[in-house]
């Protein structure tokens, strides 16, 4: 049972402490992001070299450290599109009654950049991996990025809960490319087809019992979490108390303890609050 038990709560607490640490770090006066960005990039490169470790070899050690390194990493993707650090070549809000063709190029354009860097963090990945006997890194990798693209491709059909509450107050303006609507056929077939391969996956767990890996434990962990992730997409679920401590405000706040009034995003800017978009 513990050799169950435990890579699935270590793939908990990394889910759950590295969303809050990337949603704690986000909301820090915009004066920090460029330290941030510094010791993010340090982070970074030091998870390389971590997660080309982890594949000389399986074991559970090389499990854990794939797993981890992969995590950091994906972190930092995280922190440069949250502080808007790499994002797209177009940063202010959805045009007003954009539709079909129109509104998926500018919704493309806001995130290009943020979605080369992680095809390109992928193929290095990918020419790291050859050779090497332990997969762990690049399937946890490949899990992260398909399911992230998934949950995106559903926030621009639409979904009943589009968490805009998650964005920083700079990217605010994000939040008008997101569609607010009834599940549709696209929810179920992306939420249906990641489900029938979480259990493949522990169908073949359980039919290797005596030999299950700790890397597919980890790996089956975080596809349930991602999945979960989508489900509380389609429900109303005050799923941010469970990082409430990272966000906790969206400015600088003083000795004393209170809350100042955000840094003001940057000229040309569009700030999206509920039900309309003001432009600064």
């Amino acid at each position: 049972m513990a050799e169950v038990l435990v890579p699935v709560a270590f793939a908990l607490l990394c889910w759950w402490f590295g969303t809050g640490a990337v949603l704690w770090l986000v909301r820090r006066p915009v004066v920090q992001f460029s330290l941030i960005r510094l010791l993010g990039t340090l982070v970074l490169v030091l998870s390389l070299f971590t997660t080309y470790a982890s594949m000389s070899e399986p074991g559970e050690v090389q499990a854990y450290l794939g797993f981890a390194s992969v995590i950091l990493m994906w972190a930092w993707h995280e922190l440069a599109f949250l502080t808007g650090w790499i994002t797209g070549t177009r940063r202010v809000a959805l045009t007003p009654g954009a539709k079909g063709w129109r509104r998926f190029s500018e919704s493309t354009r806001v995130v290009i950049w943020h979605e080369l860097a992680l095809l390109g963090n992928f193929l290095l990945l990918l020419a790291m991996q050859q050779g090497q006997p332990s997969h762990v890194a690049l399937c946890t990798f490949a899990i992260l990025w398909c399911m992230r693209l998934s949950a995106k491709l559903n926030l621009f059909v639409g979904v009943p809960e589009v968490g805009e509450q998650y964005l920083p107050g700079h990217l605010r303006y994000l939040a008008s490319y997101f569609r607010q609507r009834r599940l549709g056929a696209f929810f179920w077939l992306s939420v249906g087809g990641a489900t029938l391969i979480w259990l493949w996956i522990l169908h073949e767990g359980v039919m290797a019992a005596e030999s299950l890996s700790v890397g597919w434990v980890l790996l089956a962990s975080l596809l349930g979490l991602a999945i979960l992730e989508h489900i509380l997409m389609a429900f109303p679920a005050p799923v941010q108390k469970l990082w409430s401590w990272a966000m906790a405000r969206d400015g600088a706040r003083d000795r004393a303890g209170r809350i100042d009034e955000p840094v003001p995003a940057p000229p040309g800017v569009v700030v999206v609050k509920p039900g309309k978009a003001t432009s600064i």
